[in-house]
């Protein structure tokens, strides 16, 4: 039988609470000491990280500060660090989750609300991004890197008045601060107010003329204005100052658009090598061991050319495609890797050369994510003797003006064409005019370079012409609001403008004319023969120094006396208009 367990008296009980009392204080002693046993081992990981990252070491310094979290998960630094290492490596999503981690852990450090918000903005996390900047500018309100961050970002939301009026009031408030008049500056540039940006631009480079950026935004204004001099200047003055080896980069990859615009080609087209940088920001790591021809004599060799930058300048860049097959000669092999919507029509123009797509795909590895491009119907069956991306060839073939040949180099589909005519008789009498006006990516910051169509009621009221639509992208609700507004129809022929290029290049090859905004479609139309009015914002690099775009056979570049004044250059082009059909009939 068990014996009845006693019941301890009043004083009992007292002396085992107390007991429990003091077990319990030793074991917030305990505790206590733990975590600062941790925080130590933890902040000695973070300076060793530090150390890591100043020395520019930045997968050492994330794998420091990961090791400092795991010795002390309530480091608000060392989570802070992991996502600045992070970020710099390319794992934008790690990073930001990262940040939000640190942030509820230390939401007053003015440094990681900067950080955040920059990290949200890479993201297009607009909203998060400015609502970081306003925090930061709320504990930090005397510096002005809150308010250049934020009114740049309210600039990309669309809001350019409130960016402007918040540059300005911190600009007041702290006039001796150059990067607030080089954001309000660039605010107002990318609003296409480039001429009013001059005044602002300038007045940060008198405040700081030792401040690199400065310049060379300086640069892109008077770029943007047609003053190619003096943004050389600007950039080599940036050249003069610049430290970070990124920001070099840039720097002398605007320098050498600078240079071509102005139509010094040997020299700009060799500076123009520096984007197959592997540190410049638009780097393309191509997956093809053979060597990168140089120059060298191509007589019955193997060349594979990939096309590179976009659809325009894959149709651009092409100019170059005769020579390259002359030179190889019939003993050697031209391959030619495109877009795969081009596939079609560049067979078609180089029979003699093997064409095939090629394939994009990314690699994410400890340095961050690297864009790649594979050839694989190339190097699948055998590596060539050399490949060259396309653009590259320009500084051997194309010296001077005097090299390009003004010839269509590539050859539409003539049964398509013929239907194309045939069907555009239907709608009525000719010329026919094609028409295309904008980009397809028209963002916030691209805008600025094209016209609307509805300020083109003048050239769309032209008497004696059929007009025909080439935008491709949905073009629908402007075509439907100039009917509207003018009584004019624009001509939607039935194909698919975006997706089906050669067919589109066959429409292109039907009309008379084309006038267009520098686009894909203005490319397109050019590089079979046809005559192209491009309508530019201002004075365009691929221009060459020339008033025509020297890459195609037949080319006019008309474009304001002021820098996107399209209500002053569109009756101009009305006027060039009637007379071309004035000339025609």
């Amino acid at each position: 039988m068990a014996l009845p367990q006693p019941v301890p008296t009043l004083d009992a009980l007292s002396g085992v609470d107390a007991k429990f009392e003091a077990l319990a204080k030793l074991e917030e002693i305990r505790e206590e000491i733990d975590a600062a046993l941790a925080r130590r081992k933890s902040n000695g990981i973070l300076r060793r990280a530090i150390k890591a990252w100043r020395r520019g070491d930045i997968v050492r310094a994330g794998q420091l500060a990961l090791a400092a979290t795991a010795a002390d998960d309530d480091n608000a630094k060392a989570y802070h660090v992991l996502g600045m290492a992070l970020e710099r490596m390319g794992h934008a999503h790690k990073a930001l989750v990262t940040y939000e981690r640190a942030f509820q852990l230390d939401p007053e450090d003015p440094e990681l609300l900067i950080n955040l918000g920059l990290i949200a903005w890479n993201l297009k996390q607009v909203d998060g991004a400015a609502r970081m900047f306003s925090l930061y500018i709320n504990a930090c309100p005397d510096s002005p890197l809150g308010y250049n961050n934020l009114g740049s970002v309210l600039c990309d939301m669309g809001q350019p008045e409130e960016a402007i009026e918040t540059l300005r009031a911190a600009i007041f408030r702290m006039p001796e601060e150059p990067i607030l008049w080089n954001a309000l500056a660039t605010v107002l540039a990318e609003e296409g107010r480039a001429e009013e940006s001059l005044v602002f631009y300038n007045e940060s480079v008198r405040l700081d003329p030792t401040f690199a950026r400065l310049h060379h935004n300086l640069g892109y204004a008077y770029a943007h204005l047609g003053q190619l001099d003096k943004s050389l200047a600007e950039y080599d003055e940036a050249m003069k100052f610049v430290k970070d080896p990124t920001e070099k980069l840039e720097t002398e990859h605007s320098r050498a658009i600078c240079l071509i615009g102005m139509g010094r080609l040997e020299e700009g087209f060799r500076e123009f090598e520096k984007r197959n940088n592997p540190r410049f920001r638009a780097y393309l790591n191509h997956m093809i061991k053979a060597p990168q021809w140089q120059g060298e004599n191509l007589a019955g060799k193997r060349l594979t050319v990939v096309a590179e930058q976009g659809l325009g300048d894959e149709f651009m860049f092409a100019n170059i495609l005769p020579d390259l097959q002359d030179m190889v000669g019939d003993a050697g092999k031209l391959q030619i890797a495109v877009d795969p919507r081009l596939v079609a029509l560049y067979q078609r123009s180089f029979p003699k050369a093997e064409v095939g797509s090629y394939d994009d795909r990314s690699l994410i590895d400890a340095n961050g994510e690297k864009p790649l491009r594979f050839v694989k119907f190339v190097t699948d069956v055998q590596e060539p003797d050399y490949w060259v991306p396309m653009g590259s060839a320009l500084q051997y073939l194309r010296k001077s003006i005097t090299d390009f040949p003004h010839k269509a180099f590539l050859v539409p589909d003539a049964g398509r064409v013929a239907q194309f005519k045939a069907a555009l008789k239907a709608k009525g009498d000719g010329p026919y005019i094609g028409l295309c006006w904008r980009s397809m990516m028209l963002a916030a910051k691209r805008a600025k370079y094209y016209s609307a169509l509805s300020m083109w009621g003048p050239i769309l009221k032209t008497p004696g012409v059929t007009f025909v639509n080439l935008q491709y992208g949905d073009a629908a609700g402007d075509i439907a609001m100039a009917k509207e507004m003018f009584g004019i129809d624009i001509h939607v022929m039935d194909v698919d403008l975006k997706n089906d290029i050669d067919g589109g290049a066959a429409l292109s090859a039907a009309v008379d004319l084309a006038i267009s905004a520098p686009t894909a479609a203005a490319a397109s139309a050019a590089s079979v023969g046809t005559e192209v009015w491009f309508l530019t914002a201002g004075r365009t690099w691929p221009q060459l120094g020339t008033d025509e775009y020297p890459w195609y056979r037949k080319t006019r570049v008309l474009s304001p006396a002021h820098f996107g004044d399209w209500a002053s250059l569109i009756p101009q082009v009305a006027a060039e208009l009637g007379a071309f059909v004035k000339s025609r009939s």
